[in-house]
């Protein structure tokens, strides 16, 4: 005999609807209670439902994108056919069973069918709701599967991240966030038994990713092969594994740098006879380490599970040469005047461009500055530097009307781009970063406070 039940989809909590992202079984697997049969995900959050009862997948009643609620159907299990499967093993014509076995349904040997003909069991479909919303957060490992939360498997999924590859360090073997790191990192940096340079036609392996198209450009028209610099071959890897590792968010602002361009340009009248000139970018560092100052996680590193706040400012900022961008490292910019820090950054983008700076001189950064300057642009979205945690992009400042009440007054307006690494800085704290740094540009006096 069989017993096909309805496994539905328990209560969601406050959401009306939600989405399946991914089918964890198929017809004829068999489950155990509380293993995860399926993934929905809402506009917050993702999660695994799992059945409450063991037995044979004989139906899927959803597929991946549908829209489900509670009472939703998701798919049918026979629990009688898993006792069957179970029990046939031990059974033998001179032992019968001496002991119950704990299951669902009572056991029972379902009869031979020809192999052609599939059996439809003729009985009635009694729904079950699956346990209920406590649970769902809960996923349970089971065979062939791998034992990871829902919030993993969406980061996994958003990686292009197979976790059957990954080993797990977390208790019986579970697959932490950071494992799904350690597994990319190592794919990308050519780590044993995965292929990872996307550029030379190899598939990534556990990344899942479509190999580099390989395309005769001649057939086109002409060509002229150009070999990667060194520096654009060493900062295209670190950029590369800095972008699929790191949670980029950039938060956009804006500061009035009117008042400071007006005191830049004197500065650089009293000084002319010294030869050093003031640019934007020095008072940028100064006010950056204010800001680090009042925003300490700001100046920190992630070193496994825990951070390492830094107690010194060194600020490194991109530098343009012939043969790609390098970020040079102010250190102890706390210590010296805006005078001392436009003299060293003119010093070090100068040894940049003529390829000369030393490994010393670009390591040890706590935050980094990106400056358009004069190019131009708004907004950018600039990659962080690991092991930092951000990095401030400056776009070209420009003129804009500004209403103060009774008239419209032009001010010089500076783009703000900073991208932080969301595993440890939220959208709030970003912002507040960004508003005081805007504050402090617009009346630079407040760097004395």
């Amino acid at each position: 005999m069989s017993n096909v039940t309805a496994i539905q989809v328990p209560d969601i909590g406050d959401f009306d609807t939600v989405e399946v992202i991914e089918i964890l079984v198929k017809v004829g697997d068999t489950v155990k209670a509380e293993q995860s049969l399926i993934t929905v995900e809402s506009d917050k959050a993702s999660m695994e439902i799992p059945t409450s009862i063991g037995g044979v997948v004989k139906s899927i009643d959803v597929k991946v994108g549908d829209k489900v609620k509670q009472g939703s159907v998701m798919l049918h299990v026979d629990a009688a056919a898993a006792s069957a499967a179970a029990s046939a093993p031990a059974a033998t014509p001179s032992a019968p069973v001496s002991a119950p076995v704990p299951t669902p349904a009572p056991i029972a040997t379902p009869a031979p069918v020809a192999a052609s003909a599939p059996a439809v069991p003729a009985v009635t479909t009694t729904p079950v709701q699956a346990p209920t919303a406590g649970k769902l957060e809960m996923p349970v490992s089971t065979a062939g599967m791998a034992h990871a939360s829902p919030s993993v498997r969406k980061f996994a999924r958003e990686l292009g991240v197979d976790l059957n590859l990954v080993a797990g360090t977390g208790p019986k073997q579970r697959i932490l966030q950071e494992d799904v790191q350690s597994f990319v990192k190592q794919a990308l940096a050519g780590g044993a038994g995965v292929a990872t340079n996307a550029s030379s036609g190899a598939s990534m392996g556990g990344l899942d990713l479509l190999p580099w198209p390989k395309i005769d450009f001649t057939k086109f028209g002409e060509v002229t092969p150009k070999p990667l610099s060194r520096i654009k071959k060493i900062s295209g890897a670190n950029l590369h594994r800095n972008w699929v590792m790191i949670p980029h968010v950039t938060n956009n602002d804006e500061a009035n740098i009117t008042e400071l361009e007006a005191l830049r340009v004197t500065l650089n009248k009293e000084n002319e006879k010294s030869g050093v000139k003031v640019t934007m970018l020095a008072f940028l560092i100064k006010a950056c380490v204010a800001a680090l100052k009042k925003f300490p996680e700001f100046n920190a590193s992630i070193d496994g599970d825990q951070l390492i706040m830094k107690q010194y400012f060194h600020i490194g900022f991109a530098a343009d040469t012939p043969n790609g961008l390098v970020v040079p490292v102010i250190r102890d910019a706390d210590k010296k005047g805006i005078i001392e820090l436009a003299n060293e950054s003119s010093e070090l983008a100068k040894k940049a461009r003529d390829g000369k700076l030393s490994p010393a001189e670009m390591q040890g950064g706590c935050f980094s500055i990106s400056s358009l300057g004069g190019i131009g642009g708004t907004h950018f979205t600039p990659i962080i530097n690991a092991p930092e945690l951000a990095i401030l992009g400056v776009s070209r400042s420009y003129m804009k009307p500004v209403w103060d009440g009774q008239t419209f007054v032009p001010q010089l307006t500076l783009p703000l781009s900073l991208s932080y690494d969301h595993r440890v800085i939220d959208g709030a704290a970003a912002a507040r970063f960004n508003a005081y740094l805007g504050s402090l540009l617009a009346d630079f006096r407040r760097i004395a406070l």
